[in-house]
């Protein structure tokens, strides 16, 4: 009995360890009312090839009047990518077209509308500040997040 007992024992661990859940490649992005994501921090892991984000755009507005997106960039970029997409206008979702400082974006959703983005994790670097945000008129102030690449 204690030998049969060891045994599952031994092959419960086995198992457990053939199976190891992978990392984490992908989350839900929830564009919230009130100018506010959830969550406002992401970690990356390294392990993976692409990350995916699910943006939920949680409100019951328009993507005229109150719509959100989610856009990637270096935080020491953001000022002058969110000056370029004011410039680029609604059309463009408040993004300036073909700007390579954008490493990743959905389109701008209005209420109870989902998209999804998946960006390859070589564009990301170690140690580098990443930020995300909306770039609806008014809401980049409020509603943006960190990201980071977990080594």
């Amino acid at each position: 009995m204690k030998f049969r007992l060891t045994l599952t024992l031994a092959a419960l661990m086995i198992a457990g360890t053939a199976h190891a859940a992978p990392a984490e490649c992908s989350i839900d992005v929830e564009g919230r009312p009130g100018k506010q994501f959830g969550p406002d921090h992401i970690v990356v892991p390294a392990s993976c090839q692409e990350f995916t984000v699910r943006l939920i755009h949680t409100g019951k507005n328009s993507k005229e009047k109150a719509g959100h997106n989610w856009v990637l960039t270096k935080t020491g970029d953001i000022d002058a990518v969110m000056a370029d997409g004011i410039q680029a206008g609604a059309n463009n979702d408040f993004l300036k077209p073909g700007d390579a400082r954008i490493l990743a974006k959905t389109p701008m959703l209005g209420g109870g509308e989902t998209a999804t983005v998946t960006f390859p994790v070589s564009r990301l670097r170690a140690g580098q500040s990443y930020t995300y945000y909306c770039s609806f008129p008014a809401h980049a102030q409020h509603m943006r997040g960190t990201l980071v690449l977990q080594p």
